[in-house]
């Protein structure tokens, strides 16, 4: 492409943002699971159908290629991970009257979901991501749904910050080390709450971005994504996010709950889940390539956009490096579109003049702190947290 036309190109862009050649040719890779022409599960009968992969009545990935439609992922395009059934959809026809309990605070008490919109709102975007997110690409195999990139998204959140609560009820209690949410489905009969509840425990420090959210993307927020009122912890894994949420404990200890005691742990491969591995909490500085040819395929040689999204995690992406070679060599991409905060993630753009061959297509982020994104993943026994480059890298045919 001469330099004056990717100059020209390159102002458009960033003043329209991707959405200007979001229409790129989309490749002809099927994913496995697409085949499968699952029906959407009922609580989530709204998403849309042509945007989600469904694996599972609880867990629905979007589409590589619907992630490069907009900079915030629309509710219905938006990916479904539920530990449990959701509670019946009564719970949202009062949302008002739903109920939250505090606990570890000066003065602890029950507030219904009426009395926190009386305390104001804030919005805060962010992106959610599933902590298996990538685990697809994990060599062992691990149990799970075998997410490739399409377990997240960057959305905003409407509510009241944590912190701004917790003051009206006297601060936290001295000694308290972490903030542990509890989801309210509903526990089957017979079987040991602790077992299967949802509740999970993360450090202090997070309650300065905290947030009691009743709104996703300036509505109220769905069944299928925690409403009426969900516990937000920007920069932590989605499992942190508390859906549902009705008791709120500062706590010396984390919960003994099998979720956080035995589950969401870094296990080395061949090892067994126990209190004293990592937790999975903060997420880390990750990106990929949407466009063009979102999950493989040909596309025409001549001018082609690169396009993908990058995030830092707990801090903010920084830059974008794109490689058309595998990562034998590196150019640096454009942000494109506004910059909504350090929780979010920020789309790039490349354009890049190819010629008929095959090329493997690879973005590698680095934050704000100055941390890159690696080329090989952790490995561990569930597949979690996978921000490998490498993994994610895409491989195209320029015909």
């Amino acid at each position: 492409m001469p330099a004056a036309s990717i100059n020209h190109e390159r102002r458009r862009v960033l003043a329209g943002g991707v959405g200007v050649f979001a229409a790129s040719s989309l490749g002809a890779f099927v994913h496995p699971a697409w085949g499968q022409a699952k029906p959407l599960p009922q609580y989530v009968s709204w998403k849309n159908a042509e945007s989600m992969i469904v694996h599972s009545p609880n867990t629905l990935e979007t589409k590589r290629a619907a992630l490069a439609k907009s900079l915030i992922t629309a509710e219905h395009d938006l990916y479904v991970r539920n530990n449990l059934t959701p509670p019946d959809d009564s719970i949202v026809a009062d949302r008002d009257a739903w109920e939250v309990a505090f606990e570890g605070v000066g003065k602890p008490r029950t507030m219904k979901l009426g009395e926190l919109k009386a305390m104001g709102k804030s919005e805060l975007t962010m992106v959610l991501q599933c902590s298996g997110n990538g685990r697809a690409y994990f060599k062992h195999k691990p149990s799970g749904t075998q997410w490739s990139v399409g377990a997240a998204g960057c959305v905003t959140w409407g509510g009241v910050p944590l912190k701004r609560v917790v003051a009206a009820l006297g601060g936290v209690s001295g000694g308290m080390v972490y903030l542990t949410g509890t989801g309210g489905e509903t526990i089957p009969a017979g079987i040991d709450p602790k077992s299967v509840i949802v509740e999970r425990s993360v450090p202090l420090k997070v309650l300065e971005d905290a947030m009691l959210a009743w709104e996703l993307n300036g509505n109220p927020i769905s069944l299928g994504h925690g409403g009426p009122l969900r516990l937000i912890v920007p920069g932590y894994t989605g499992v942190n996010n508390v859906k549902y949420v009705k008791r709120i404990a500062f706590t010396k200890e984390q919960t003994d709950a099998r979720i956080q005691a035995g589950r969401y742990r870094m296990v080395p491969l061949g090892g067994k889940a126990n209190p004293s591995l990592p937790s999975v909490w903060e997420m880390s500085v990750k990106s990929w390539i949407n466009l063009p040819a979102p999950d493989g395929g040909s596309v025409p040689a001549g001018s082609v956009w690169i396009q993908g999204v990058a995030f830092g995690g707990t801090s903010a992406a920084k830059g974008v490096d794109v490689s058309i070679d595998g990562g034998k060599t590196w150019r640096p991409a454009y942000f494109v579109g506004p910059d909504l905060g350090r929780y979010a993630w920020r789309q790039f753009a490349l354009p890049v003049r190819l010629k008929p061959g095959t090329y493997t297509l690879a973005s590698r982020a680095t934050d704000a702190n100055g941390k890159v994104q690696p080329e090989n993943r952790v490995e561990n026994a569930s597949g979690y947290n996978n921000t490998s480059w490498r993994d994610h890298a895409v491989q195209i045919t320029v015909v």
